[in-house]
Parts: C-alpha cells; sequence; structure tokens
C-alpha cells in the first residue's frame, strides 16, 4: 500500500489529513529535529510538507532531502502565500497544496504526482550525445539526476525534437487536469530542470514565448 509521511505540527491537521487520506498508510514525523531521518527510515512513497515547522522550516527539509531522494514532495502552504509556494518549488517540491485545502483537491494531487512518478518508462532516449534513462542524464562521466516530474518533461520534449510542445500540452501530460495546477508549477519544474542540465552542457530547451518550449 502506498505510505505518505506527513511533516506537519498541527495535530488538528495531521488528523484530518490522515482521515482524508485512509486509503494509504500515513506516518507523521515524530521528531523535528531529525525529519530526513524518519524519512529514509520508512521510506514512504510520497512526503506532504509543512512550510512553518518547529526548529528547521520545511524548505530546509526538503533541500536536505532532496540530496539523497527524488521522493515526491507536495507542500501544505497557505492561500496567499505565492512566493513561498514558488520558493518550495525551487527547493525541489513538485507540486503544492493551499490550506485550507479541499479534501478532493489533495486526492486529486496525490494521485497525479503518483501516477507521474511511478508509472513513466525507463526507455532509454537519447539527443545530441545526451541519454535519458530513467531520471538520469548522461553523456560521458557527466551526469544530472533528475526529479521524476523533471523527467517526465524532458522525456516529453526528448520524444518530440525540434516540435514546439505547448503548455496545455504538458499539463494535460504530466498533471492531467490543469484545473488543479497553478501555472507556477510548470514554470519552476522547467527553470529548476534547466539549471540541473545547464550544469552538465545541456543547453536544449528553448522557450517559445506564449506557447511552450522546444528542444532544438
Amino acid at each position: 500500500m502506498t505510505k505518505v509521511f506527513i511533516v506537519e505540527d498541527d495535530a488538528a491537521i495531521v488528523k484530518q489529513l490522515a482521515s482524508a487520506l485512509n486509503a494509504y498508510t500515513v506516518v507523521s514525523v515524530q521528531n523535528f529535529r531529525s525529519v530526513r531521518q524518519e524519512i529514509e527510515a520508512e521510506t514512504p512513497d510520497l512526503i506532504l510538507m509543512d512550510i512553518t515547522l518547529p526548529y528547521f522550516n520545511g524548505f530546509y527539509w526538503t533541500t536536505e532531502i532532496r540530496k539523497h531522494a527524488t521522493t515526491p514532495i507536495l507542500f501544505l502552504s497557505s492561500a496567499d502565500d505565492e512566493m513561498n509556494q514558488v520558493m518550495a518549488m525551487n527547493m525541489g517540491a513538485d507540486d503544492y497544496v493551499t490550506k485550507p485545502f479541499s479534501v478532493d483537491v489533495l486526492k486529486a494531487k496525490i494521485n497525479a504526482l503518483m501516477r507521474r512518478t511511478y508509472s513513466f518508462s525507463q526507455a532509454q532516449l537519447t539527443f545530441n550525445g545526451f541519454v535519458l534513462e530513467g531520471t538520469e542524464v548522461k553523456k560521458g562521466t557527466d551526469k544530472a539526476v533528475l526529479t521524476p516530474t523533471e523527467a517526465k518533461l524532458l522525456r516529453t520534449f526528448f520524444e518530440q525534437p525540434n516540435q514546439t510542445v505547448t503548455k496545455e500540452l504538458l499539463l494535460a501530460k504530466l498533471w492531467e487536469s490543469d484545473e488543479y495546477i497553478d501555472a507556477n508549477a510548470l514554470h519552476v519544474n522547467i527553470a529548476r530542470m534547466r539549471k540541473k542540465l545547464h550544469a552538465i552542457g545541456f543547453d536544449y530547451i528553448g522557450t517559445v514565448r506564449g506557447v511552450g518550449y522546444v528542444l532544438a
């Protein structure tokens, strides 16, 4: 059964989440000084991360987790807190849900995130000497490790080189319905992926203003 790990210090919200997510195995953090260690011990399939926490905030723990794992992270954020939402994505989060949250939206986001994380192709694809396999991009001894969301984005580009891929197609392919996704999420994932790829000399993803992106 899918295991969800909750990093949230409000006991009422933890209880609400556990009740809403009764189809999953739900575990919550016990010691807010050792969040990463508890996550490594539990090996969850998905992490729900609040921003404001005792000792260290959710940004810190996301950065720590991303040093060792690509486990999908869904942030819990205040509805009027756009700056923190973007920062969460830049730190390595895959998506976010706003408080107070709708149970239906939360479940939809979790289901979409789980599908795009654990059901994408591992088949090897190549472009200009770069090899994409699973969540890794390699060329010679150089390697970039992507999150599952980033890898699925890049796979979409590799499958359609020299063609403009619209934002609508990317949203439909990855998030399945733009009803539940803010435009920032796509933009930040692309920017984060480009930064990782730039470090290994991969600079082939162009922006088609107002339309989408192109691999060329």
